[in-house]
């Protein structure tokens, strides 16, 4: 998994994003103005033999593609910490740069994009460079792999189409987003069950007007422990 997070960071596929990514870093925010940028593609993270895996959209233009790790120094990621941290899935609840201390236990954190887009907004054509990556990541995964958060309507999409195209069975019309969405896979050829759980994204323009509250976002992390407590109790059954 090291090995493929090196090569995530070296890409330069898409034109557009490398010149945003690659300009932010140089003007950077005056609050920032004395911080290196990281300004370049931004590895996933977390503990490798994870049985959940978290998408995200993109990395922050000051968050991520500053710091250099995913939901790292920004709004967004005190939340998704805060919220990982009360479920138990990591050892703090900050999380303000890649040397911070901060440990993930059961979770892999990544995103649809590995480059900070304009606006928050990347192209169908550089979601779609960007798949072989998440693809890649899903490979080394493997079977353990027992359920998927969703961060945003964005994730979500891609994610169930990446899943359909790797045999899982999606149901058409593919499910819709909404907070707390929850569909049960199968995998055609093995027969082993995946669940994907959908939740508002934690930007400042939910949680600022209370789109998505504590005990919200709370539930999601619960619903997602609870998955995976069943798939650790039917394999300590069939061991």
């Amino acid at each position: 998994m090291l090995a493929l997070q090196e090569r995530i960071t070296r890409c330069r596929a898409c034109p557009r994003l490398v010149e945003w990514r690659e300009r932010i870093a140089l003007e950077k925010r005056a609050a920032f103005r004395d911080q290196t940028y990281w300004g370049r593609p931004v590895p996933s993270f977390g503990d490798p033999d994870a049985p959940l895996l978290v998408v995200g959209l993109a990395p922050a233009a000051h968050g991520a593609n500053r710091t250099g790790r995913m939901f790292t120094g920004d709004r967004s990621g005190d939340w998704l910490f805060g919220a990982l941290h009360r479920a138990g899935f990591a050892n703090q609840a900050g999380a303000r740069s890649r040397d911070d201390g901060l440990r993930l236990t059961d979770v892999w954190i990544t995103a649809a994009v590995r480059c900070a887009p304009p606006g928050n907004r990347p192209t169908p054509a550089e979601r779609d460079a960007c798949r072989p990556w998440l693809d890649e990541e899903l490979d080394q995964m493997g079977p353990g792999l027992r359920a998927v958060v969703c961060l945003g309507g964005f994730s979500w999409a891609q994610t169930l189409r990446v899943l359909a195209a790797r045999g899982w069975q999606v149901p058409r019309p593919r499910p819709r987003f909404t907070h707390g969405a929850e569909v049960r896979l199968t995998e055609a050829a093995t027969g082993r069950h995946l669940t994907v759980l959908g939740s508002y994204h934690p930007s400042q323009q939910n949680t600022f007007t209370g789109r998505l509250t504590e005990p919200m976002f709370d539930a999601i992390w619960e619903r997602a422990r609870s998955i995976l407590a069943v798939g650790q109790d039917s394999r300590r059954t069939t061991g």
